[in-house]
């Protein structure tokens, strides 16, 4: 029946409007389909690994609890972090990074944001961002350990880095996926020897510990 004929019967008019539209949908679809085959193809073939972190030093400024009651963290450190790209063809595009400490489950520095960058195949960043805050308030039960832990020598952060990621194979770059990095960092304030005097009043600890990453 040709378009003529459906004009001509008005009866048999909506059963010609479905075929026109199959003729339409049907071939885009299948189109679709091609190209989300062929995307997933590609992404197995080349098994694309999340980046790997690692936290290898943090220099101390001034960390101290104030208040009273003790509630007040005034602190500022440099993180010293290396991401390395395990991948040989896939690249990894870096968005809207900001890393900060927690202790505790619970933020006690402000976040600072990083520059947004590219990481190519294999390759390695280093980024040596500065954390902390002044007079940051600290829920109660967290700063009676705080305090404590401080005053006995040892303190256990967690420094965090959240952001975007992009994946880069060939001119192909995805969406953005949510990244975020937990690095565990144990501060030995009460041994001399575990840290390296580099200022005034700055001890520089060598930590080197593997960060947890999920993409």
């Amino acid at each position: 029946m040709t378009s003529k004929d459906c004009g001509s019967h008005h009866s048999h008019s909506s059963s010609c409007n479905r075929k026109i539209i199959r003729r339409v949908i049907w071939p885009i679809i299948i189109i679709l389909f091609i190209i989300l085959l062929v995307i997933l193809l590609v992404w197995a073939i080349l098994q694309p690994s999340k980046p790997r972190f690692i936290l290898q030093d943090a220099t101390v400024f001034n960390f101290n609890v104030s208040g009273n009651p003790p509630n007040l963290l005034t602190s500022n450190f440099q993180m010293t972090l290396s991401s390395r790209n395990p991948n040989d063809k896939i690249g990894i595009y870096y968005d809207r990074l900001d890393v900060y400490a927690s202790y505790r489950s619970q933020q006690i520095t402000f976040p600072t944001s990083m520059p947004t960058t590219y990481q190519g195949h294999k390759e390695v960043n280093v980024w040596s961002p500065f954390v902390g805050g002044y007079s940051v308030p600290v829920a109660p039960y967290n700063a009676l350990y705080l305090d404590q832990d401080h005053t006995r020598g040892t303190i256990m952060l967690v420094l965090h880095l959240d952001g975007r990621v992009r994946w880069k194979v060939g001119s192909f770059i995805t969406g953005k996926y949510h990244l975020h990095v937990r690095c565990p960092a144990f501060i030995n304030f009460g041994n001399s020897a575990s840290g390296v005097i580099v200022g005034n009043n700055a001890v520089k600890y060598t930590l080197t510990t593997t960060c947890s990453v999920s993409v």
